[in-house]
């Protein structure tokens, strides 16, 4: 009975009430600060590659640590994976709204991480608590406190990676097993393995999540980034015209005619959602943690963050799915398609 109540309010709420949620309150910042944020991308830049940096600011790991940590949970499964799943289900449509949803959010995401400089708080060994559980206690008041726990509990199931763990496995089973007797012993053995990593950097606390993040990402992006690059050339000739696609399909007749036009936004959001975190609440016990004693500056900094993971990289895998047409099959979804995408383009088995 437990098990079908949390069911039924969780496909309750990760419907329209998300859409609400996320595109209504990220339309009410970007309107009620007449787009300000959006006026000082050099800032936000200037400010992450340390230009404001003074040690003895509150706070422990630097701009450029916390947003890498922020995108270190999107950027992967989340973009790799996410968009391939929107593309199945939506329809190439569905990326255009993922730009809208993460334009909007980047306002979301200012906001959010903004307040969570504001109101962060510190434990008995000088150690810096932060997170919208602060913002709400230290922001709304103590009556609000209810609330503050709610968000950690559902926060803490929330943040379990079985899917990003489900994905990850998948893809090296897709790469490297080929005998499937042995698929089921294979996926208990990376568990293990990732497991263990992903303990290693945990138990290490805030700031060897901070360090392994900051040194992880940027390598991880430029290397995904260079890759699909590579693709986009090989199938340079069908770029353009996957790009109108993706605006056609957005606005499609036959998908308005249909009553489908809805269902593709929503899956937009809910992919687009899933791939930046802009409104989840993650995000800000990262950014809350930055050194820096101007809230907003860790505001700008956290803004880059849909920028990147989903404008910047969805995008790109999205365009990687499309110009090799392996969207078409419709018989993988997930990671096994970007993956079969990048097989597909790059050769001798480098690509996947």
């Amino acid at each position: 009975m437990i098990e079908d109540l949390v069911s039924g309010f969780s496909s309750w709420i990760w419907d329209w009430p998300l859409l609400v949620l996320l595109i209504g309150g990220g339309l009410f910042f970007l309107f009620q600060s007449r787009f300000t944020p959006f006026l000082h991308f050099g800032h936000a830049l200037n400010v992450l590659r340390g230009k404001y940096d003074d040690d003895k600011d509150e706070g422990e790991i630097s701009h450029f640590q916390a947003l890498s940590s922020a995108v270190a949970a999107t950027v992967g499964m989340g973009n790799i994976s996410g968009v391939a799943i929107a593309i199945v289900t939506g329809g190439p449509g569905a990326i255009f709204w993922m730009w809208i949803t993460a334009f909007i959010g980047m306002a979301t995401k200012f906001y959010t991480c903004t307040l969570a400089v504001m109101f962060r708080d510190n434990d008995e060994e000088g150690n810096t608590l932060s997170g919208p559980m602060y913002v709400i206690t230290e922001g709304l008041g103590k009556k609000w406190k209810p609330l503050a726990a709610f968000f950690a509990i559902a926060g803490l199931v929330g943040t379990l990676p079985a899917f990003s763990a489900n994905q990850l496995t998948q893809a090296i089973v897709d790469v490297f097993v080929y005998d499937e007797k042995m698929i089921d012993d294979a996926k208990l053995y990376i568990g293990i393995v990732v497991a263990i990593l992903t303990a290693i950097v945990i138990f290490g606390g805030l700031k060897r999540i901070a360090n392994v993040a900051s040194r992880l990402v940027p390598f991880m992006v430029i290397l995904y980034f260079l890759s699909v690059i590579y693709i986009l050339y090989v199938q340079s000739e069908f770029v353009p015209e996957m790009f109108k696609l993706i605006f056609t399909d957005a606005f499609s007749g036959k998908a308005a005619a249909g009553g489908v036009l809805g269902y593709l936004i929503l899956t937009a959001v809910k992919r687009a959602a899933f791939s930046n975190e802009a409104g989840i609440g993650t995000a800000p016990m990262m950014h809350g943690n930055a050194k820096t004693d101007e809230p907003v500056r860790e505001g700008l900094v956290a803004m880059l963050g849909p920028a990147i993971d989903t404008i910047l990289v969805c995008t790109l895998t999205a365009l990687a799915i499309l110009s090799t047409g392996v969207w078409k099959t419709g018989a993988e979804n997930g990671i096994s398609l970007t993956l079969k995408a990048f097989d597909h383009a790059i050769p001798f088995g480098i690509g996947s």
